[in-house]
């Protein structure tokens, strides 16, 4: 058994909220079944998607919705049915959905920002965060230029992990570790940072959860916490608060590696 392999839990983990973006369905580089596994861990009362959830950029060119991407629609519509609160947020993506914003289906909400109360009593403002890249609002057309280099590199870290996996190695995003040795990224990333947090601080929220430029983090800015859910097409992250209030950022490459230890603990002779 290798570290991507999960060990199922022996029953679901109550949470009160999961925060989810940029799954990208539609697309090749989508981690539908990594995702799918992480839902079905958790029984929460509320899940927020927040934004780039259906590729409709993608979808343009060309259907690609193989039965793992089914599977996650299918997985938060149990959720929903089971008395899960599903708000999804729009993103720029899936921007063709934003036309029905304030929509309700049963316990599925769509808008297009929320508010959400943590149980510590926190006001978070939740948002995909397009509103804020100079780039997609402004020069769409290089927005679909970098989109369409940035596919070029999820398909090398496909294949890469493909071997990764053939070799017992646990997931590594190869996008992401570019990413961040590449200084214009990180001042894109700094900039949208604080412009985000700049409008949180504004408008009187106390932090931010949003997704847009895939970068998983939990940080104070000012007095403002940011917090970005990160994306599940190349760094498979997302954002937990447990019953207390606390929030929890999720990583899977961090997971399969205490999955690993406690494979090779278990493994270990007894003395």
């Amino acid at each position: 058994m290798t570290s991507a392999q999960l060990i199922k839990p022996s029953r679901k983990q109550r949470v009160r909220t999961l925060w989810i973006s940029d799954v990208h369905l539609g697309t090749r580089d989508c981690q539908a079944e990594h995702l799918s596994a992480f839902l079905k861990r958790y029984q929460a009362d509320k899940v927020y998607l927040v934004g780039d959830i259906i590729d409709g950029w993608k979808l343009r060119s060309g259907v690609y919705w193989p039965q793992a991407h089914s599977n996650v629609i299918r997985r938060l519509l149990t959720m929903s049915k089971r008395g899960t609160e599903v708000v999804y947020v729009t993103g720029n993506h899936d921007e063709f959905l934003r036309r029905y914003s304030k929509l309700i289906l049963g316990n599925i909400h769509l808008v297009d920002e929320a508010e959400h109360l943590t149980a510590d009593g926190r006001r978070l403002l939740v948002i995909h965060g397009d509103q804020f890249d100079v780039i997609t609002r402004y020069h769409r057309w290089l927005a679909f230029l970098g989109d369409s280099a940035y596919e070029f590199t999820l398909t090398l870290n496909r294949w890469l992990n493909h071997w990764r996996r053939r070799y017992g190695y646990g997931y590594w995003s190869l996008s992401a570790y570019l990413k961040h040795k590449v200084k214009s990224a990180v001042n894109f990333i700094s900039d949208f940072e604080q412009a985000i947090t700049h409008e949180c601080a504004k408008r009187g929220f106390d932090g931010v959860v949003c997704g847009h430029i895939h970068h998983a983090e939990i940080r104070p800015m000012g007095d403002v916490e940011y917090m970005n859910c990160g994306d599940w097409v190349e760094s498979c992250t997302a954002l937990i608060e447990h019953i207390d209030g606390h929030i929890e950022l999720y990583r899977l490459a961090d997971d399969q590696a205490r999955q690993a230890q406690q494979l090779a603990a278990a493994a270990e002779p007894v003395a």
